[in-house]
């Protein structure tokens, strides 16, 4: 039995080499992908302006992967999460963002993460796998297919489930495929990739020349906290950290942003936003601060508005540009740090027991 090729995830070269291998010239591939990615075409008989007989013979001999579709929650402040399966039977989740202006879609990169940070629920999972390019990008098309009238996505980024630069490869895959013309056409500066400082990948993204914004999350100005916190850290520490950012090539007119999750008593003290104003001098940048969301398995509590606020005056004073980001999706566990998911046998197994 032939086995099929999977063109969701082929760049736009692979996808020329493709037809070009099976006898068709490079515009056939040009078309395949803009079907795929900026249609969303799901089956070759959507492809009309290709001929009849080759869309056979792609049906013979490739498919079109798609994640499925498993559930959707909405919460009350209008944040959409997706539960989105892969054909290994695991699961991963998206999420949708109102504000204003547009829609910004979250998307994850890996089912769990290895980097364990403490205050993460996606840490707690433990890493199961990287998701392939395709998966990555699918989970824009999933996102598509459930808007309103008027609505559409203006934002993405990568800030879901998974250490985006520990599957380095698939990103920067996925996000050439997002940022493509005839792909989703999304413009470099509409997408923020946010990691937690895997230093060599963060060099190598700076070399890549996608152009995306880049977020760190830092969440402590020491190494001793940062240690405790992201235990990375041990292996790239602050110092190490902040040469290779000082040293990222930003556009004009861009900053670098960090994320700052503040913890009760742990990082929020008035001597730790003092430290940071010590870390970040002279950086072109911008800082949110996140109030931590609780989990009962997180063991650390949210500090009091009092202290996020104070904390705040302390970096603006110093000439920090710093918000204080609001948490979206708390009461359905879309906000930061609380994705996580089981795979598909286990959820159906737990649901066969509860039957």
């Amino acid at each position: 039995m032939l086995n099929k090729i999977d063109l969701k995830g082929l760049s736009l070269e692979e996808m020329e080499r493709f037809v070009a291998d099976h006898g068709e010239s490079a515009y056939r591939g040009r078309q395949l992908f803009h079907w795929i990615y900026g249609h969303g075409a799901s089956a070759f008989a959507e492809m009309t302006d290709l001929p009849i007989a080759l869309r056979a013979r792609l049906a013979e001999r490739a498919s079109i992967g798609a994640l499925v579709h498993l559930g959707r929650e909405v919460s009350r402040d209008g944040t959409r999460k997706y539960l989105c399966g892969c054909t290994d039977g695991q699961a991963i989740e998206t999420v949708l963002i109102p504000d204003e202006r547009r829609l910004t879609a979250c998307l994850s990169t890996q089912v769990g993460c290895a980097l364990a940070c403490a205050f993460c629920l996606t840490g707690h999972m433990g890493f199961v796998r990287h998701l392939q390019a395709g998966e990555i990008v699918d989970q824009v098309l999933v996102l598509q297919q459930d808007l309103q009238p008027g609505e559409r996505i203006g934002n993405l980024v990568l800030m879901g489930m998974g250490e985006p630069l520990h599957n380095y490869d698939a990103t920067v895959k996925a996000l050439t495929i997002l940022a493509h013309p005839l792909g989703l056409a999304y413009p470099p500066r509409r997408i923020t990739l946010s990691t937690v400082g895997l230093v060599p990948e963060i060099v190598r993204l700076g070399q890549s020349g996608l152009g995306v914004n880049l977020a760190v999350s830092l969440h402590a100005a020491t190494d001793e906290l940062r240690d405790r916190l992201v235990p990375i850290n041990r292996r790239y520490p602050l110092k190490v950290l902040m040469t290779a950012l000082r040293a990222y090539p930003l556009p004009p007119r861009r900053r670098l942003t960090f994320e700052y999750v503040l913890i009760d008593g742990v990082n929020d003290r008035s001597e730790d936003a003092r430290e940071l104003v010590r870390l970040l001098r002279g950086l072109r940048c911008k800082i949110n601060l996140l109030p931590l969301n609780e989990a009962p398995t997180i063991l650390f509590r949210r500090p009091s508005q009092e202290h996020v606020e104070a904390f705040q005056r302390i970096l603006k004073s110093a000439g920090i540009l710093a918000t204080i980001r609001e948490s979206r999706g708390r009461d359905i566990s879309a906000a930061c740090g609380l994705l996580a998911t089981v795979s598909t046998e286990k959820r159906l197994d737990t649901q066969a027991c509860l039957t």
